[in-house]
């Protein structure tokens, strides 16, 4: 069954897309060339048409890996990156300079073996460079056709108003989730005022929504390891939100996984999850999440066990939140978590 289509600005895309970026970056030691390859192709087979990738993912390798699979199908695919944010002498480097982002998209274009990047990401906003400077520099990319649809990452409602001002942005992307309830705050009305999609990324809570990590034993390199929610003090307790949690999943006759993904996909038409995973069989098992319809009972019961107050742990640690420019509910909240 072919999956179910969405709108993506001038696009119409899978509802689920693939994140790329697992496959080269993040998580731990990335599966073999081969592996990889295998998985993209098998995505393709189910059905997607949005891939998700960026220059900071292996510092360059996994828009290699996305463009050499897909150059071959480049017309049935939309085709996403992100600049903005990318590996300098094997160190990650935020620039939102107008020179270092178009340099860093004639590198893109190279890698990704095409004349046009279908979706192109602001990845992070440089804060030591006006987002209109930034943004600025990403409309005169689509002027010279090497772009055809802007895009911006990890941002607020505030800042997604001054960038749409200058230039019109197609996309926002930002994580969302179950456990991941920022958007809800401000984003996501001001993403419907203004006809922008919404991409959510870690749309399984990095995993935790699988119902697979009760144990997690990291990779040196996880990223999961510097965050709040994963460590032993917070972690103990989100645990407690899983067995209720699979109750429901089994409820819905799904896995876990998937209801996560269903939530999402009911939360809005203008909502399109882009999981990731290094297992083909558990790509299989996402997709099939877009053709899952939850009652709406079920879907507030799912709101009400998992969400803003219920989950323990930032998703950030103090050293990364400076990069992030999203509302925050201990912002709003005196009594919050700082």
């Amino acid at each position: 069954m072919p999956l179910p289509m969405r709108r993506l600005g001038p696009f119409e895309v899978s509802a689920l897309g693939l994140g790329c970026m697992n496959l080269s970056h993040a998580y731990g030691e990335p599966p073999p060339a081969e592996a990889a390859e295998a998985l993209l192709l098998r995505a393709l087979d189910l059905g997607v048409t949005l891939f998700d990738t960026a220059a900071l993912y292996g510092f360059g390798v996994n828009e290699s890996l996305v463009g050499r699979m897909l150059k071959p199908h480049r017309a049935r695919i939309t085709l996403a990156s992100k600049c903005g944010m990318t590996g300098v002498e094997g160190k990650r480097v935020i620039d939102g300079r107008p020179a270092t982002l178009k340099r860093t998209c004639e590198e893109a274009l190279d890698r990704l073996q095409t004349e046009v990047i279908d979706l192109y990401y602001l990845h992070r906003w440089d804060r030591q460079v006006p987002i209109e400077e930034s943004v600025g520099a990403l409309g005169e990319l689509v002027s010279e056709g090497k772009v055809k649809a802007i895009g911006l990452s990890e941002v607020s409602s505030a800042t997604l108003r001054r960038a749409h001002a200058v230039h019109p942005i197609t996309a926002v992307q930002n994580e969302y989730s179950l456990w991941t309830r920022e958007p809800e705050i401000e984003l996501l009305e001001e993403c419907r005022r203004l006809g922008v999609a919404f991409v959510a990324f870690s749309p399984l809570g990095r995993g935790f929504l699988t119902g697979k990590l009760i144990e997690p034993a990291f990779a040196p390199k996880d990223i999961r390891l510097a965050m709040p929610r994963f460590q032993p003090e917070h972690f103990g307790r989100n645990l407690g939100l899983l067995p209720p949690y699979q109750a429901l999943a089994s409820e819905a006759a799904c896995t876990p996984a998937q209801l996560a993904l269903a939530w999402l996909l009911a939360k809005g038409d203008d909502i399109i999850p882009i999981p990731g995973t290094t297992c083909i069989g558990h790509l299989e098992e996402d997709l099939a999440a877009a053709t899952l319809r939850l009652e709406e009972d079920l879907v507030r019961r799912l709101d009400a066990l998992i969400n803003e107050k219920t989950v323990a742990g930032d998703r950030y640690n103090a050293a990364s939140r400076p990069e992030i420019d999203t509302e925050r509910f201990s912002d709003r909240d005196p009594g919050g978590e700082p």
